[in-house]
């Protein structure tokens, strides 16, 4: 079994409010999947990251505009590249929203009017990652941040088929960064829980998901912030039980 990860997190907005801890939130997931759990493969695009290398052998630059969060996407999910049993993890940290009952994520210059032309759908990432080869796909979404031009196009997370997805907030909930921590709550809580070891680890995806409703309030109420609840989809259902952390 081998783990596989993409990594975004976006602070730099051209048309909408720049955010302060999502590159960090990124940066901090990566580092752990690389340095902690040793993934074999960790793509990262943030607003000053390095190029990386496409399949074809060119250097692909990696700050998270739509052409080149699109590029990655068709160029490195156009073959099965992964085997069964493999793992690839999706983490994305910056604006989302939602758009005629589909959900987006909102690349660098993605403009809150030209959504079809300028945001990527999670239903397009999601077919892209399933042509992989990986057994399981998970989504880690801190995205539908604090954004008074979304405030009527919240994120509703519609369930991907054949995909785990554990969002930042609920539908009706905004996702909340934390200056204090340099980091979103969400992504805070999501490294703390991933870290613990014995009896009381979530090694497994429902583990991990009553862990996260229950630490990420706690946080936002500590530091000041309005009620948040992670949302989880699951499916098919029996994936609750997927080990995440073998080791």
């Amino acid at each position: 079994m081998a783990n596989h990860g993409l990594f975004i997190g976006i602070n730099q907005y051209k048309r909408l409010k720049p955010l302060k801890c999502a590159k960090q939130d990124a940066v901090e997931m990566a580092r752990y999947c690389r340095d902690e759990i040793n993934f074999e493969e960790v793509f990262l695009f943030t607003d000053d990251s390095d190029p990386i290398t496409a399949p074809n052998g060119s250097q692909q630059e990696t700050k998270p505009t739509y052409t080149n969060l699109m590029a990655f996407l068709h160029d490195f999910f156009e073959s099965q590249r992964l085997e069964t049993g493999d793992n690839f993890w999706f983490f994305f940290s910056g604006h989302g929203l939602r758009h005629q009952g589909q959900d987006y994520l909102v690349p660098s210059e993605g403009h809150p009017t030209l959504i079809e032309q300028t945001t990527i759908s999670l239903n397009y990432v999601t077919q892209r990652l399933r042509r992989c080869g990986a057994d399981n796909i998970i989504l880690f979404l801190d995205a539908c941040r604090n954004e008074n031009d979304f405030s009527n196009k919240s994120v509703g997370w519609q369930k991907q088929q054949g995909v785990i997805t554990i969002a930042s907030c609920s539908p009706t909930e905004e996702s909340y960064e934390i200056p204090e921590l340099q980091q979103g709550s969400f992504t805070y809580s999501l490294l703390e829980a991933l870290r613990i070891q014995g009896e009381n680890n979530c090694a497994t995806v429902e583990r991990l998901c009553n862990r996260l409703r229950e630490r990420i309030p706690e946080i936002n109420r500590q530091y000041n912030k309005p009620p948040q609840t992670p949302h989880s989809t699951v499916e098919p259902n029996y994936k609750n039980h997927l080990i995440l952390l073998p080791k």
